[in-house]
């Protein structure tokens, strides 16, 4: 695959936990870790997410703050929250301003990385506990070669289908290949299904589609160092969807303005056949009693399932406050035994070390869950590691859509994507 090549060529790819090298010398606070004595106060930043998007995440975070004071009373842990669409511009202000949390929960640390403002994971874990994070996920948090970046929350999405919509459509079972997931469209579209394939190219997370059919394709976002979006392969999957879906109408009335939230709203209701979906939907699903299944989202040619898209928030630790011990050894409690599954199927996310998505892959109250865990460890990410990638996955937001409308040119589009940012 694409990204794995880019990884192997800069470097991001293969280093051990032994390979890691600590950055020195550029944070204030890196000796202040409490040797007065004095009760030390870690300041954590984390997402507030709706329960409309899963379990309380708030609730959760009190309770392993809670456990951790009783196990470490010389540390206390003020838990601040911010919306999850507002946390990456509240981290954003608080550094510029030189109020930087030690701890915080974001969708972005490379900025932050580059510019030497955080701790590496290796100053905050022992080895085994860095070793045990699942290769994919560890890997998607380095920049040069170091690992900054710690996942929690993860997902990797799979291609859900409505079972009673696909029986009165005479189809048997889930798409193998493009072919037969347009097929499956028209037939669902023969039967009146409004939107047979939910194709997400709406503002929300249109990123997190689009990848999904690029590395079905053959493609992806990044090759030798920097962005590749106009490669053969891109170009030959979005004039695919042009022609095979959106223009004969397979895709919904307007794939632009389809957001995740109102494609899964469109699912849950049986108005769309076919989507792309992460784990937070089978709970919605199964209250809203509705009959589905979901498979691996197919190759091209359906020779094998796609390599699954890879998706997390990010814990960091700042070096302006200082406290790298006190920072350690909380990240190293919830990533322990007991908080690693709070923050795994309890939230219809999925735990991001081995340990972890071991016990819950042989909890059979979990089996649902099974199957996403399965495709962990072959996920691949958005470039992530890049300073400009949230300038760029902006304009995907804003610019793809346009790209699959009937009459695009996509191969435009998708130069203009090459040239929005140097890396």
């Amino acid at each position: 695959m694409r990204r794995r090549q880019f990884l192997k060529t800069t470097g991001l790819a293969g280093a051990g936990a032994g390979a890691l090298t600590a950055l020195t010398g550029c944070g204030s606070g890196d000796g202040a870790d409490g040797a007065d004595g004095d009760k030390v106060t870690l300041d954590l930043l984390v997402s507030s997410y709706d329960k409309s998007v899963g379990a309380s995440i708030g609730d959760q975070w009190d309770d392993v703050v809670r456990d951790f004071e009783k196990k470490h009373p010389d540390i206390r842990v003020k838990v601040e929250r911010v919306p999850f669409l507002k946390i990456d511009a509240t981290i954003a202000r608080r550094v510029k301003e030189g109020r930087a949390p030690h701890i915080a929960q974001g969708h972005l640390f490379a900025p932050y990385a580059e510019d030497h403002l955080l701790y590496p994971a290796e100053r905050l874990f022992d080895v085994p506990t860095q070793a045990n994070f699942i290769s994919s996920f560890a890997d998607a948090g380095r920049v040069d070669s170091v690992q900054y970046g710690i996942p929690i929350l993860a997902s990797t999405p799979r291609l859900f289908y409505n079972t009673g919509l696909f029986q009165r459509a005479g189809l048997a079972g889930p798409p193998r290949s493009w072919a037969e997931l347009r097929a499956a469209a028209q037939a669902l579209k023969g039967i009146g299904v409004p939107t047979p394939y939910a194709l997400q190219f709406g503002p929300e997370a249109a990123e997190d589609e689009l990848l999904a059919w690029l590395l079905s394709g053959g493609g992806g976002y990044a090759e030798l160092g920097g962005y590749d979006f106009a490669s053969p392969e891109n170009r030959t999957t979005l004039a695919w969807l042009r022609d095979e879906l959106v223009a004969p109408g397979l895709a919904g009335a307007d794939p632009a303005k389809l957001t995740r939230t109102a494609a899964y709203a469109q699912f849950l209701s049986g108005k769309a056949g076919m989507l792309i979906a992460h784990p937070v939907l089978l709970g919605a699903a199964d209250k809203a009693r509705l009959p589905y299944a979901h498979a691996a989202f197919p190759l091209k040619d359906g020779d094998d399932a796609a390599p699954p898209v890879g998706i997390n928030d990010w814990m960091m630790a700042f070096r302006s406050g200082g406290h790298v011990k006190e920072a350690g050894k909380f990240l190293t409690f919830l990533f322990s035994t007991g908080s690693a599954k709070t923050y795994g199927g309890a939230q219809a996310t999925l735990p991001v070390t081995v340990t972890a998505s071991d016990r819950l892959r042989a909890d059979r109250s979990q089996r649902q869950l099974w199957k996403f865990v399965d495709q962990m460890p072959d996920a691949e990410f958005h470039p992530v590691g890049l300073r400009s990638w949230p300038k760029v996955r902006s304009a995907v937001r804003d610019r793809i859509g346009a790209a699959v409308a009937p009459g695009a040119n996509p191969t435009r589009v998708l130069e203009s994507l090459d040239n929005v940012s140097p890396v």
